[in-house]
């Protein structure tokens, strides 16, 4: 097994109020790890301690150590900007911005420097790509991204993350407000993104965590109560309250 991201001993708190306890837990490279448990367990606030969104909230302050590539993250001289671009996000709601399908891709890229448009030009196509998005907008690059669906909108936001090139992406619920064919789609492309990426999702569908993901962490209460290939997780759970909760006693 070959570690992406290492968490030794992650406590986090909002002000006085204790959100995860004591996390241990290693991130396989180019797998997907999905995250699960019931609402308010910990599992959003986890994964947004790996790209640091957490320190956008006040009286937040964490414990503990998350490695990526043998370096810790939570070290006060970490480059944040960078760990943007390596770190990529997708929400729950697609967010493009209201601009034209083209400026959403180039957006980042733009920001870190790229001005030169037969390179942006390539990388608007190599993204859609990638996000299984190309042929659907290829003929209307020009026109508004909040014209597209729903499911379209999030595929567009999974384009944008990876326009910068990131190594992980992160997905906090990435399909809950789409249809079920729309969902397929984006799983459908998670199991190709695994083949360059290392992605974590957090998912209240446990049937989504079966079907998609390699490993899966069980949260409850701000623990992680259990962590292991999701085939034997979900057919021989160690522990009884990861028993209780994927056979519906709970959550």
């Amino acid at each position: 097994m070959e570690s992406k991201i290492k968490v030794e001993g992650l406590s986090f708190y909002y002000g006085n109020a204790k959100a995860l306890n004591d996390i241990n837990m290693d991130i396989e490279k180019q797998k997907i790890t999905a995250l699960i448990g019931p609402s308010g367990c910990g599992k959003s606030t986890f994964l947004r301690t790996i790209n640091r969104m957490n320190d956008l909230i006040d009286g937040s302050r964490w414990e503990g150590q998350i490695w990526i590539d043998g370096e810790n993250i939570l070290d006060a001289e970490y480059d944040i900007i960078n760990l943007r671009k390596e770190v990529g996000m997708v929400f729950q709601r697609p967010n493009p911005f209201p601009k034209s399908i083209y400026d959403n891709i180039i957006y980042a890229p733009k920001r870190h420097g790229i001005k030169n448009k037969k390179v942006l030009d390539e990388i608007v196509e190599t993204s859609l790509k990638k996000a299984a998005l190309w042929e659907e907008v290829k003929d209307k690059l020009g026109k508004s991204a909040l014209e597209l669906s729903g499911g379209q909108q999030q595929r567009l936001c999974i384009a944008r993350c990876i326009a910068v090139q990131p190594e992980i992406i992160l997905m906090d619920e990435p399909t809950s407000a789409l249809d079920p064919i729309a969902t397929l789609k984006i799983e459908d492309l998670m199991q190709n993104l695994k083949k360059e990426y290392t992605v974590v999702i957090v998912t209240h569908s446990m049937h989504q965590a079966v079907r998609i993901s390699d490993r899966t962490g069980f949260f409850l209460n701000g623990n992680l109560v259990e962590y292991g290939e999701t085939s034997s997780l979900f057919s021989e759970p160690e522990d009884k309250r990861t028993d209780d909760y994927i056979s519906g006693k709970f959550g």
